[in-house]
C-alpha cells in the first residue's frame, strides 16, 4: 500500500508522539454509549491479500503453490480484506470456490472491497447495474461474508456529497458496509466532516479508520456505528509500528468498556512480507489486554525450532 507512505528518512527524524491517536470525538462517545448489547466483543484480525509469495517459508510451507495460498492463509487468520473484488466483479462460481477453501476455519470472514468500477470509474453515479452484479457475486460467501467496504478515491471531494448520499441510501441493509474517505476536505472542514459522519450514522453505515503515518487526518476516530474497521499501515516493523499497535489496543479496550460490539483490524505494510509478523503482535496484545483467545499465526521457523 502506497497511501500515506513516508520515506525512511522522514520516519527516522519523526517523533513517535506525532503518531499518537487523536481523542475520541463526541459522536463516537455518543454512539458507544447508545450501544446496548450483552454479547462479548467480536474481534477479527487479518491482512489484505492471501496471494503473497513472500509468505512461502514464513507462514506458508515451502513449495506451496499459488493455487493453495488461500488454503494456507485461513489456517492463520480469521478474516481478509478482500482487495481482489476491487479489480474485478466476480461471479458466484468463483466466490463459491474461495468460500469452500475457507470452510476449514469456521470463524473465517471475507471483507470484500467494492469494485473500482463503482467507486472510482462511475464515482457512484449510474452504478445500479454493476452494484447489483457485485452483490450477486459476494453474497455467495454466505455465512463467510463479513462487512463490505467502499473506498472513495483521493480526489472524491465533499462536492460529491449528494451522489454519495444517494448511492448509500440504495444499498441493501442486511450486509454491513464501511466507507473509507480520503480527500483532505472531508476532515479539514468541520461542516463536511459533521455532515458525512451524520449521514453514515443515520444509515447505520460504518467509517473505515486508516492509520497511515503520512496521513494523520484520516485517523478520524469517529464511529458512526458501534463497530470499528481499522486499516493499519505499518512501516516494515519499525519500532513505531509496535508503539502504534500498543496504542490501538489500549483504545480498543476503552471502546470495549464503552459499548463497542466488533472490531476488524486489517494489517497492511508497504512491503507485505512484514504483515504476518505485525499481525501476530496485534493478536498477542489483544489476547493479553482484552482477555481474548484469538489464534495467532504460526511461523515456519518457530515450528522448526521445536525439533
Amino acid at each position: 500500500m502506497e497511501f500515506g507512505r513516508v520515506s525512511p528518512e522522514e520516519l527516522a527524524v519523526t517523533d513517535f508522539t506525532f503518531f499518537t491517536l487523536p481523542p475520541d470525538t463526541e459522536s463516537t462517545l455518543s454512539t458507544l454509549k447508545a450501544s446496548k448489547s450483552n454479547e462479548p466483543l467480536k474481534v477479527h484480525v487479518g491482512c489484505a491479500k492471501w496471494g503473497r509469495k513472500e509468505w512461502v517459508g514464513q507462514i506458508y510451507p515451502p513449495k506451496t503453490k499459488e493455487a493453495n495460498f488461500l488454503d494456507e492463509y485461513v489456517k492463520h487468520f480469521d478474516c481478509i480484506e478482500l482487495n481482489a473484488t476491487f479489480y474485478n466483479v466476480y461471479g458466484a462460481d468463483t466466490i463459491g470456490k474461495w468460500k469452500a477453501k475457507a470452510d476449514s476455519n469456521p470463524d473465517f470472514k471475507f471483507c470484500p472491497k467494492f469494485s473500482q468500477s463503482i467507486s472510482h470509474i462511475k464515482r457512484l453515479k449510474n452504478a445500479d447495474e454493476i452494484t447489483t452484479s457485485y452483490y450477486e457475486g459476494i453474497l455467495a460467501f454466505g455465512e463467510k461474508l463479513g462487512p463490505l467496504f467502499l473506498q472513495l478515491s483521493d480526489n472524491y471531494t465533499p462536492k460529491s456529497f449528494p451522489e454519495l448520499k444517494a448511492y448509500l441510501e440504495t444499498l441493501p441493509k442486511d450486509v454491513p458496509v464501511f466507507v473509507e474517505l480520503r480527500h483532505k476536505e472531508w476532515f479539514s472542514v468541520a461542516e463536511n466532516r459533521d455532515k458525512v459522519f451524520q449521514l453514515l450514522h443515520d444509515l447505520n453505515i460504518g467509517a473505515v479508520i486508516t492509520d497511515a503515518t503520512g496521513r494523520r487526518d484520516v485517523v478520524h476516530m469517529t464511529l458512526p456505528t458501534p463497530h470499528a474497521f481499522i486499516r493499519f499501515v505499518g512501516n516494515g516493523l519499525h519500532p513505531s509500528d509496535y508503539a502504534r499497535v500498543d496504542e490501538w489496543v489500549s483504545r480498543i479496550k476503552i471502546w470495549q468498556q464503552l459499548g463497542l460490539r466488533s472490531v476488524w483490524f486489517l494489517m497492511h505494510q508497504h512491503e507485505e512480507e512484514f504483515s504476518p509478523r505485525l499481525a501476530d503482535y496485534v493478536v498477542e496484545k489483544l489476547n493479553q489486554e482484552l482477555g481474548m483467545q484469538l489464534k495467532r499465526p504460526q511461523f515456519i521457523e518457530a515450528q522448526s525450532s521445536l525439533f
